[in-house]
């Protein structure tokens, strides 16, 4: 009798395992850009290179791209080469563990600038920093999101996800409850979307100019009236990290627009 129920055990942990299978192959299916939901005069704007904004910061990030500086009175080029080969797929792989250590695009390009062209960090949100990062990450557009669950990165994964699930704030809610729970349903009006950072630096109507996903992400922080993660940390770094391996597969759109 004792075997039986074993066995029944077994059976039910099993089939909880390949339900929970489903569920998540389920949900990769179903996931989509925030594109989706925006209006046909804001996609216009993003897919038009004529009326999209952001294309400022592009062509500002290509000047730059070629441009000496540090004390090395170097440029990226002279590293790099012609962004649109050298560049191709690397803004898909970000973050990634560099030497040990989890880096952003941002945080690449700084360190790229400090160690290579021995020149100073640029400001996070800076116009100079959003410059070259969009226009990096904008040679990889059309492409899929290729972050991998790896041995070096797991634990940096690992503690992303939780700080995506955990509740935070005085409004005691987690990312997860509206991104994943409630997407699809509205809040003010507006439709929440599930959240994938598939279009980052990003073109907000609402900001009128072009900002970072961090920049987002500590705005939904400050509107559960919770204490932000600082700008190039470590926590930063680990929830874009988590972010963007939900997002695997899907098309990177960068530069991107929203409302």
């Amino acid at each position: 009798m004792k075997l039986l129920t074993f066995s029944l055990w077994l059976v039910s942990i099993s089939a909880g395992f390949f339900t929970n299978a489903l569920a998540n192959e389920a949900a990769l299916d179903s996931r989509q850009s925030s594109y989706t939901l925006m209006t046909a005069e804001n996609k216009a704007m993003q897919d038009d290179a004529s009326l999209n904004p952001a294309l400022f910061w592009v062509m500002d990030g290509q000047g730059l791209w070629q441009e000496k500086s540090g004390q090395k009175a170097i440029a990226c080029a002279s590293c790099h080469g012609d962004a649109g080969t050298k560049m191709r797929g690397v803004a898909t792989q970000f973050p990634k563990i560099i030497k040990g250590k989890l880096q952003t695009l941002e945080s690449q390009i700084n360190q790229c600038r400090v160690e290579k062209q021995q020149a100073p960090e640029l400001a996070y949100e800076s116009k100079t920093l959003l410059a070259l990062t969009v226009f990096v990450a904008s040679q990889s557009k059309g492409m899929p999101i290729a972050i991998e669950e790896t041995q070096q990165n797991q634990k940096d994964l690992q503690q992303g996800r939780q700080f995506f699930n955990e509740r935070m704030g005085q409004l005691n809610l987690s990312c997860a409850q509206c991104h994943q729970d409630r997407a699809g349903l509205k809040l003010g009006g507006s439709m929440i979307p599930q959240g994938h950072p598939t279009a980052y630096p990003i073109y907000r109507i609402e900001w009128q100019s072009l900002g970072s996903l961090q920049r987002r992400l500590r705005n939904c922080m400050s509107g559960v009236r919770a204490q932000q993660f600082e700008y190039g940390s470590p926590e930063m770094a680990q929830l874009e990290l988590f972010l963007m391996w939900r997002a695997r597969g899907m098309t990177l759109e960068t530069p991107g627009v929203r409302p």
